[in-house]
């Protein structure tokens, strides 16, 4: 007679609750951690040990294998292995856990997928953000929902992404996997991905993070502390995790590492209980971020050991420990000395085996080896659609679309690097720091982008500089953090060689223009100039790139500059003497195509940016969306910047007329802001405008910013076309953290703002809410709506 967990008619709570009574306490331990597994198609697992995750002893991997186990870390991500034989393993793995174990409790595998399913095989997309410049929500659930389907064709049933974290320093490493700096615009596109990653069944499980505050840390350094009220915690940094909860039914939240104002996230009940649990209404998982809870006595010390750190997390709301079991393994112990009950951790167990039943995964645990599509035609098209909306036209003097008839020096040490092109968590970048490498074969450099449209007579290329002459693991400690950083004495692993320099010189005095790729090469921990804990103290070029550049301007042939990076940087005063300046980030396997296809006009640009180009490090952090004294007083002469926020060219104009408003008053209670307007394109060529509309609180009872994104579009219209572009703002969205610590709608004027980018703003008019003071409850009213109505040529 089957058991009644075993039962899928049955209602999930009757089978959690039937099986919950059936576990030992060993057995719901296991329930609570992971294993970072080297696994075997032969059932032969052994434990991954390094420096980071520690190592465990093999007979007690098996041993604690007979009890089951909460997840599998990244089983087929970890190191090159075929997608079939990493099935088969993982499949191997399930089939002991289900079938030879007393309870046959399935375990649930997670990947990496920020930029792409992180497993050999997998898509390679575009970074993040090189999403947040495509401006372009239903593109990114598109990319959302072909990275779903690659997981589940590898049994994953978490994926660890998206990252929700606000830029605000560039001088973070992370900040490649962000979105942009604007909390509405990640909150958006964050929302979007998770609903295409996880489906309408949400069978797989979107992973939010780093909750919350990760890009705010002191000088922009990984890990450091984090040092913000509530109020600005709440309006910016919380606000994208909330859109993803609410509009995207998240399934999973990871917190971050850093403390804020000395609480760490993994042992906030605030953060994970209060407000995510109870004022959100998520129902999913919680799970640390590697290593997270070890630092708690490691790092944080606000624990004296594993067993104390264990009970700290798990009371605050954190459900399973990954990558490993260094603290859930003292559990036990933790009981026996009164740190935790045995009620938080049956409830802690009730949420991970109903996630896994919701799931399905007792009724179908194992991945078919025979139907594994990896990186197809679609998906290949996708990448190349995504690149090819985040290339950002910063400046162009006439000199693009560029005439195939031309003869290109493509110079630069991203040029033909095919790493120079992927993200952190990319499967190829990320192996470095293990010492390993896969094929780059697949990845469209930008010098073979160029190669196959003008033709290799045509081209003519030069690598000019090198960045890191070799790419290693190259952290002196790991993962960063250390006692004292005063006894220490780092070198820079960047390159100081001006060699290659002369060469790249004499290409470009041989060529009608010359398309200079300068930028980053990521990488996590220092393998790379930008990446997880590879941050930095400057926004100039690394190495002796601003050398290579200021050479190749001086021999007087016209300079594209394509920037392929993770942060912005700046040129050292050469924007203002090339004839051209394009950013691209990283355009994944597809960048090359995707660049030339833009820079020729093939396509028309219509990137913009998702974050400003600050004028100075000095000024960091610097955000469009920031308040009136930020500038100082005077205004310092490093604050601005001369490409912010939203800021974007096509190869057309075009113009923004009559703004007119749904109506001058508005009831803050129920009502909405409606703003109409219309966009002509004024130029010769088709192209595609992406309006923006921004709002200012004219008077408030705290300090406001001095503008917010609230809508955007996407616009294309031929020339002399026009559009009435129709913005429906809620009320809701106007509510800010008040006086009292409560999301309120004040009463009073508004400023409505619209144009093409946070600095260029031609419409304007004034609104007013009227009302009480209203606090916001429960759901609300997040998102714009916008109206496209075209009025013909």
């Amino acid at each position: 007679m089957s058991l009644p967990y075993k039962n899928p008619a049955l209602a999930v709570e009757a089978r959690v609750r039937d099986l919950l009574a059936r576990m030992t306490i060993d057995e719901k331990i296991a329930q609570m951690h992971a294993f970072w597994l080297m696994l075997s198609e032969d059932g032969e697992h052994i434990v991954r040990s390094d420096e980071f995750t520690g190592s465990s002893d093999p007979q007690r991997l098996k041993t604690a294998l007979g009890h089951g186990l909460g997840q599998i870390t990244r089983p087929l991500g970890s190191r090159p292995v075929s997608p079939l034989s990493g099935v088969r393993a993982l499949n191997k793995l399930q089939h002991f856990l289900c079938e030879e174990t007393r309870l046959g409790i399935p375990v649930m595998a997670h990947e990496e997928c920020l930029s792409g399913l992180m497993v050999q095989g997998g898509t390679l997309f575009p970074s993040a953000l090189a999403f947040g410049a495509t401006f372009n929500p239903e593109l990114i659930e598109a990319v959302g929902r072909a990275i779903g389907e690659e997981a589940r064709a590898v049994g994953c049933r978490q994926g660890l992404a998206p990252v929700l974290d606000v830029a605000r320093d560039a001088r973070w490493g992370r900040t490649e996997e962000t979105f942009g700096e604007d909390p509405y615009l990640v909150g958006v596109l964050g929302a979007g991905y998770v609903r295409g990653l996880q489906g309408e069944k949400r069978d797989l499980l979107a992973t939010l993070k780093h909750f919350a505050g990760h890009s705010l840390s002191e000088g922009g350094r990984n890990h450091a502390p984090v040092n913000l009220g509530w109020r600005e915690l709440n309006d910016t940094f919380l606000l994208p995790f909330e859109m993803a909860v609410r509009l995207g039914n998240a399934g999973s939240v990871m917190p971050a590492y850093h403390d804020i104002d000395g609480e760490p996230c993994h042992s906030s009940h605030h953060l994970l209980t209060k407000v995510l649990r109870e004022d959100w209404g998520f129902d999913g998982l919680i799970v640390a971020d590697y290593i997270g809870i070890s630092l708690l006595y490691k790092h944080h010390g606000v624990a004296a050991d594993q067993a104390e750190a264990a009970a700290l997390a798990y009371k605050a709301g954190l459900d399973v420990e990954l990558p490993g079991d260094d603290c859930a393994a003292h559990l036990k112990e933790a009981l026996e000395r009164g740190l935790i009950s045995m009620e938080t951790i049956d409830a802690v167990v009730t949420r991970v085996i109903t996630e896994k039943f919701r799931i399905g995964l007792f009724e179908n645990p194992y991945a078919e080896e025979g139907v594994i599509r990896l990186r197809t035609p679609e998906t290949l098209d996708l990448a190349r659609k995504v690149a090819r909306e985040a290339v950002v036209i910063l400046k162009n003097d006439g000199i693009l679309p560029l005439a195939k008839s031309k003869t290109v020096a493509v110079i630069g040490p991203t040029a033909d690097d095919p790493l120079a092109l992927l993200g952190d968590y990319s499967f190829p970048v990320h192996l470095i720091v293990s010492e390993l490498s896969d094929s780059t074969d697949q990845i469209v450099t930008l010098r073979a982008g160029f190669e196959a449209v003008f033709g290799s007579d045509k081209v003519v290329y030069a690598k000019g500089c090198h960045i890191l002459e070799k790419r290693q693991f190259g952290a002196p400690v790991f993962p960063g953090d250390v006692p004292d950083s005063a006894v220490l004495n780092l070198t820079s692993p960047v390159s100081t060689s001006f060699d290659l320099i002369p060469a790249a010189v004499a290409a470009a005095k041989r060529a009608d223009v010359a398309v200079v790729c300068v930028g980053d090469l990521s990488g996590i921990f220092q393998t790379g100039t930008v990446g997880e804990g590879s941050d930095t103290d400057t926004l100039d070029l690394p190495g002796v790139q601003q050398a290579l550049l200021e050479a190749i301007v001086e021999t007087g042939t016209p300079v594209i500059v394509v920037l392929s990076s993770g942060r912005p940087y700046n040129l050292g005063g050469l924007e203002h003497r090339v004839a051209a300046y394009v950013m691209s980030f990283f355009g994944g396997e597809q960048g090359g195509h995707a660049l030339v296809d833009v820079l020729t006009g093939a396509v028309e640009p219509s990137g913009r940016l998702s974050l400003s180009i600050p004028r100075s490090a000095g000024a960091a952090p610097y955000f469009y969306n920031h308040k009136f004294k930020s500038a100082g007083a005077p205004v310092a002469r490093h604050f601005g910047s001369d490409f912010p926020f939203g800021h974007g060219l096509s190869y057309t104009s075009f113009a923004y007329e009559n703004l007119s408003l749904g109506a001058p008053e508005v009831d803050l209670a129920t009502g909405e802001i409606i703003a109409r307007f219309t966009i002509r394109n004024t130029g010769t060529r088709k192209g595609t405008a992406v309006p923006q509309l921004y709002v200012r609180d004219v008077r408030a009872s705290i300090v406001r910013p001095l503008k917010e994104l609230k809508a955007f579009g996407r616009v294309t219209l031929e020339p002399d076309e026009d559009s009435q572009v129709t913005f429906h703002i809620p009320t809701d969205m106007l509510s800010f953290t008040g006086p009292h610590h409560r999301r309120i709608v004040e009463p009073g004027d508004v400023q409505i703002m619209v144009g093409p980018s946070s600095a260029d703003l031609p419409l304007s008019a004034t609104v007013r809410l009227n009302g009480p003071t209203r606090i916001i409850g429960g759901d609300w009213r997040m998102v714009s709506r916008t109206v496209i109505e075209p009025r013909g040529a």
